[in-house]
Formats: structure tokens, sequence, C-alpha cells
């Protein structure tokens, strides 16, 4: 049966109090630029041609938001490794960033090793753990994050350092405005738009987690600066709802997945779409979104239509992250858990380290 949204059900089932990480993202956004303003990075040398970020999950996502972000605007590949082995291309000439949360992911000190042998510039970003033990043994640029909450709510942190730190190496534009900007647009949602007390009829998290509640959401963006949108969707969806859901992007849904949507035709009515649309898409990526979503209407699938905000892309990108993290958790509610235990990658970890 679904739970209800009220103050008393959130007091009740957010034990470990989400809610408070999540209004105060802004503010962790805030102090992600003061730490990275600070660093000591002297030891990160500048004879490189390329990024590496290494690091899994919650600690990788803010990775995929520097590359998506910086898509169309760094002057270097970046690519985001998610395994115990890095590409071979890793190299003396390569700037690897490698972010662990807790410090302690074995596939993340595992790369941080390859990384450190073959003689990258490397730059840890970290709780503490083995990576800020090595990183000090190995007079590795370490810049310390604050402790004691789920990887995943650190987004601020994990995403707004490295591309500040990025701009102080004089690799990219300065993006403080645009950073002050997209914390402006998040206090503004938050206040206005997110926050529990803020009814469904105005609150639009509020009212897709009722639609999501109990279907199986399909995401879809465009693959150019929103794929990350569409993966920390998935993620939260699993991570805080304990949901299944699937993402994929634009235009490449349009060559196989488009397809796939006829059968088994019986579990169709319990699918939904979120289409995550942005006013700088390119213009045929928008044309093919519409069209995908008329095909799946005749389907008798719901498509729901979910635009960013704001003036910037940082600011865009963020809106459609900060709604999506509320969906998740507003969700996490209706189905009577509480969001943040991760009992699962908990029970995993533990018998891996049995081995």
């Amino acid at each position: 049966m679904k739970a209800s949204l009220t103050a008393k059900s959130i007091k009740n089932l957010d034990r470990s109090k989400m809610l408070d990480l999540l209004l105060d993202f802004p503010l962790q956004c805030r102090a992600a630029i003061d730490i990275a303003e600070r660093a000591e990075i002297g030891s990160v040398k500048n004879n490189y041609d390329k990024i590496v970020f290494c690091g899994l999950g919650g600690s990788a996502i803010g990775a995929d938001f520097v590359r998506s972000y910086l898509y169309s605007k760094g002057r270097f590949p970046i690519s985001v490794v998610r395994e115990y082995d890095l590409p071979a291309y890793v190299d003396a000439q390569t700037l690897v960033f490698v972010c662990s949360y807790s410090g302690n992911t074995e596939e993340t000190l595992s790369a941080y090793e390859q990384a450190r042998q073959r003689g990258s510039s490397m730059i840890a970003v970290s709780s503490g753990g083995k990576i800020e033990e090595w990183a000090l043994r190995d007079k590795v640029a370490f810049i310390p994050i604050p402790k004691n909450q789920p990887p995943r709510t650190a987004l601020g942190y994990l995403s707004l350092i490295p591309l500040s730190l990025l701009a102080r190496l004089g690799l990219i534009a300065e993006v403080r405005d645009e950073v002050s900007q997209a914390i402006r647009l998040l206090e503004s949602m938050r206040d206005k738009n997110l926050k529990p007390g803020i009814g469904q009829k105005d609150n639009l998290a509020k009212y897709l987690a009722a639609k999501l509640y109990n279907k199986l959401p399909f995401i879809y963006a465009s693959s150019v600066h929103f794929d990350v949108v569409a993966c920390r969707l998935r993620g939260q969806l699993n991570e805080n709802s304990k949901a299944l859901a699937s993402s994929h992007l634009f235009p490449e849904m349009n060559h196989n997945e488009i397809v796939g949507w006829q059968n088994p035709k019986k579990l169709l009515k319990d699918f939904i779409v979120l289409m995550l649309k942005d006013k700088g898409m390119h213009p045929r990526v928008e044309k093919r979104m519409d069209i995908t979503g008329a095909i799946l209407k005749k389907e008798k699938v719901e498509v729901i239509e979910v635009e960013s905000r704001g003036e910037g892309l940082l600011s865009r990108m963020f809106s459609l992250i900060y709604t999506g993290d509320f969906i998740s958790y507003y969700l996490a509610l209706l189905y009577g858990i509480d969001p943040t235990p991760v009992d699962r990658v908990t029970y995993l970890k533990n018998k891996l380290a049995e081995s």
C-alpha cells in the first residue's frame, strides 16, 4: 500500500535523515568551491594531454558530471574508469583524479596503484581511508572532504572540487560565476518547488514520485551534457527508492531500443517514460524525442517530459539532478522505506572482504 508524504511519515521513515542532506545540497556546493580554492595542488605536474577519473558508484557520478559538462568546453579528452585496471593509454602524460568517498573502494585503490606505477600526475579526493594514507605517503595532492554521509549525497564535493581544480590548473575557463548562479537556482528550487512542505500541485518531485510508484521508469536524455543526469536519476532510484529503473540516450536510443517497445505487450502498461529535455539540446535530438514520445503513446505508455531550468549549462544540469534526487527520496517514502541504507551493497562488500 502506498505510504503518504506527511511530516509524520517522513519522520518515521527517514530515520537516517536523508532529507537534511538534500536540503543542504546548495550549501555543500558552496563548501566545495571553498575547499577547492584552499587545496594544496603544488605537487601536480603540468605535462599531461588527457584526464582520467577513477571511481565507482556515488564517487564516480561527480566525474561523469565534469566530463559531461566539459563535452563542448574542455581542451583535453576526459574519461571515467569504473574498473580495477586502467586503460593502456594512461601514462606519465595523464592527469588522474582518484575519487573514493570512503577512501577504501577496492577497484579505485587498484587503479591508484597502477597510476602511481605509470608516473601519472594524480589528485586524490576522499573523506579518508587508504586513499588518504597512500596519498600522504606518496606525496600525491590530497583533497579531504567531510565524512559521515552516503557517497551519493556528496555530489557537490565530487563534481565541483575537480571542476574548480581544473580551472585553477588553467585547463578550463573560470567557473565561479556559473557555480554561484547554479547555487542560487538550487536554493530557489528547494524553497519554492521541492521541500516537503510544498504540496504535490506545486512540487514536481512529489508529482513525479507518485507517477513512478509501482511503475518501471525508463529515463531518456540527450547524450551530450545530459547523459550524467539520466545515469544519476537511475542510480538514485536504485539506491534511495530501492527500485529498478532503466536509462538510455538520444540519438542512440533511436537506433535500437525504440524497436523493443513492442513486447512483452502485457508489461508495457507497467512502464513509464521520463524524457529529460533541455533548451540547449541539438534540434534534431529534440525532434527525435518528440517523435519517439508519440510512438510510445500509441503503445499506451505514459510519457512525461521534464524540462531543465536555469540559464547556464551548469544550472540546467544541476536543476534536473536536484529534482531527480527529490523524486527518488519521495518515492522511497511512498514505498514505505528509509532512503539511506543500502543493505545489499554492504552485504556484498562484506562477502568480498571474506575472500
